[in-house]
């Protein structure tokens, strides 16, 4: 191999990287605009980046994907990363193209655990840093403090000297603007991208080694078929030619590359050649994977493939044996779930999809409930119906000892709820590692807690802080088994009849707890329409109306009073289930019920 490395000084490729809402697609935005990638008058939706739907919704970035700005005649590649730890899988393979990091840090918020999980994978790589304090407008903002918190971050992390001399730049994603100091002055990004060509290096090449394309990302079309996406190493790319497909180092043959495609402001347009440092996509090889390598034939050299973070959760998916089962959905088999599923881990590479205890449910393994979460509602828009278990941890073994994943928890709550968010999580196993009071009125809490104990914590934890709390974790590594730990207190109110619900049932089951349904809701044996005031399920009659022979005085014979129901969002019925409960999940309905038998303890059959 040539000892000589060509450098292209008309490239850069670096990644934005932030923790979750810190503003980093806010300002990828802004540099599209000012690099002149939209026409004045051009009607382009906010948050242009974040294209599928659940983005928009949910205001997080799930899909890393790149954009081309142009500044001074050099390409910037840009790759917009996941900021939720969930999506990890994403940002280490986005890691694998980039020759530079961005790091994104709220002015108030600070650096948190997603931070650290991204700035200790750049550390690792070697990877030049730039540091920008976004949103300097907020009124809560603590710049200095921020600051000193990121140096202390790094220096956790076993940063040398070299990697703690970094430039920090102070911007306004919204408004557009970088300043070199918090005080000062400015009305465009300038100081930004003259900070991305001086600090993030140019890519270098062996200009005499053959190619060399790594996979990182996958796309699909309708027309072309897979589209592997990637970084050249070195080499080049061209539209026809015949390259070789290696997989874990070994020959998967030869493929022909029917389109070579690179990337313009967020168009993907079809070129004669990609050359080495760019980032490109191709079509044409189908049996392409993350981590795989296309090759030059004649001398087919392997690069090394992606590592990425094992699951630490679980879940079985099933179909829906409900008897409501079919009226929403189309996809209801099982053959339409496997292969929905297998097509899952052919994009995401942290997704495991293994044979469930039964012969039409499948054992799905992933980095966190919220990643679960995402693929089901996915799944649901596509037209699916579901059952899901409760999530699972993952246990290994280590050093002879089982041990489950251990995370970090780091609260942000007002001063007020600082007892019961510390009681609640203590329960769970948790353990306080930091506490820091900035005397402003909220505090932010430090805690090492086994996964295990933020199952259905995050609902709980919302009504403990009345909403005004922040949680936010991190998988740090593993711990031994901590025991049993407590979970849901209260037992279930169980339909023990097929039928509509009805407003005159629903009135008298109030005083037994909350209630789950409205009037006219479908009810079947075995779904849960509401959460007992005690720890027994008990099976109830919300069908049964009242008697047209029972005679009342018209006084008081008023309109039924009803306490709305409580509803739940996908990942709130995860994390509401008990063992022994599934959740029924429709393209329309997200509800609760019991496995198999009806089963009850203190089963009452009328009200």
């Amino acid at each position: 191999m040539s000892k000589n490395r060509s450098t292209r000084e008309d490239l850069r490729n670096l990644a934005i990287v932030a923790h979750v809402d810190h503003g980093k697609t806010t300002l990828v935005d802004a540099m599209l605009w000012q690099s002149g990638v939209f026409r004045d008058n051009e009607q382009v939706a906010e948050r242009v980046m974040d294209s599928m739907d659940l983005e928009r919704e949910k205001g997080i970035t799930i899909m890393a994907k790149n954009t081309v700005v142009t500044y001074q005649g050099v390409k910037l590649n840009i790759v917009d990363t996941p900021g939720h730890a969930d999506f990890g899988g994403e940002v280490e393979r986005t890691l694998n193209m980039v020759d530079g990091v961005m790091l994104l840090v709220d002015a108030s918020e600070g650096p948190l655990p997603q931070t650290r999980f991204v700035l200790s994978k750049s550390l690792e790589k070697g990877l030049p840093l730039i540091a920008v304090i976004n949103k300097i407008d907020r009124p809560d903002r603590r710049i200095a403090e921020v600051e000193n918190e990121l140096y202390d971050l790094l220096i956790d992390l076993g940063a040398d000297d070299e990697q703690l001399e970094f430039p920090i730049l102070y911007t306004n994603a919204k408004a557009g603007i970088a300043l070199s100091s918090p005080e000062g002055q400015g009305n465009d990004l300038k100081l930004l991208f003259e900070a991305i060509l001086e600090h993030i290096p140019a890519p270098t090449y062996d200009p005499e080694a053959p190619l060399q394309f790594l996979v990182t990302n996958l796309d699909y079309s309708d027309y072309v078929g897979r589209i592997a996406v990637g970084k050249v190493v070195s080499g080049s790319l061209t539209a026809g030619e015949e390259i070789t497909l290696l997989k874990k180092g070994e020959d998967a043959g030869n493929f022909g590359l029917t389109q070579v495609y690179t990337y313009q402001g967020l168009q993907r347009l079809s070129v004669d050649e990609v050359t080495a440092g760019d980032i490109a996509a191709v079509a044409g090889v189908e049996e392409a994977f993350i981590g795989d390598t296309l090759a030059d034939p004649a001398d087919p050299r392997a690069l090394p493939a992606i590592h990425v973070e094992e699951p630490t959760m679980s879940m079985d998916f099933s179909i829906n044996t409900s008897p409501l089962a079919g009226r929403e959905g189309k996809m209801v088999n099982t053959r339409q779930i496997k292969a929905r599923l297998e097509k899952e881990t052919l994009y995401n590479v942290s997704i495991r999809v293994e044979p469930g205890q039964t012969s039409d449910s499948f054992k799905v393994s992933a980095r966190g409930e919220l990643q679960l979460a995402v693929l089901v509602e996915t799944m649901r828009r596509e037209g699916f119906e579901l059952s899901l278990s409760k999530p699972q941890i993952i246990t290994k073994q280590v050093n002879g000892v089982t041990s489950e994943p251990l995370e970090l928890a780091v609260v942000d709550v007002p001063d007020e709820y600082v007892g019961v968010v510390t009681e609640k999580l203590s329960a769970r196993r948790g353990k306080m590692t930091r506490m820091l009071n900035n005397g402003k009125g909220r505090v932010r809490l430090e805690f090492e807690i086994p996964t295990r104990g933020l199952i259905g914590y995050r609902s709980q934890f919302l009504t403990d802080t009345r909403g005004t709390g922040i949680l936010t974790t991190l998988v740090i590594g593993y711990t031994p088994y901590a025991g049993e730990i407590a979970g849901r207190s209260n037992g279930s109110l169980v339909s023990d009849r097929m039928g509509k619900a009805v407003a005159y049932a629903i009135f008298h089951l109030q005083p037994r707890g909350s209630i789950f349904v409205d009037p006219g809701d479908p009810s079947y044996p075995g779904l849960i329409v509401g959460q007992n005031s005690r720890p027994v399920d008990i099976a109830v009659n919300i069908t049964k109306e009242k008697k047209l022979t029972n005679i009342r005085a018209s006084a008081s014979d008023e309109a039924l009073r009803l306490v709305p129901p409580r509803r739940f969002t996908l990942e709130q019925a995860m994390e509401y289930i008990n063992e022994d409960e599934l959740v029924e999940v429709t393209p329309k309905s997200v509800r609760l019920r019991k496995k198999g038998e009806l089963k009850l303890g203190g089963a009452r059959k009328n009200l």
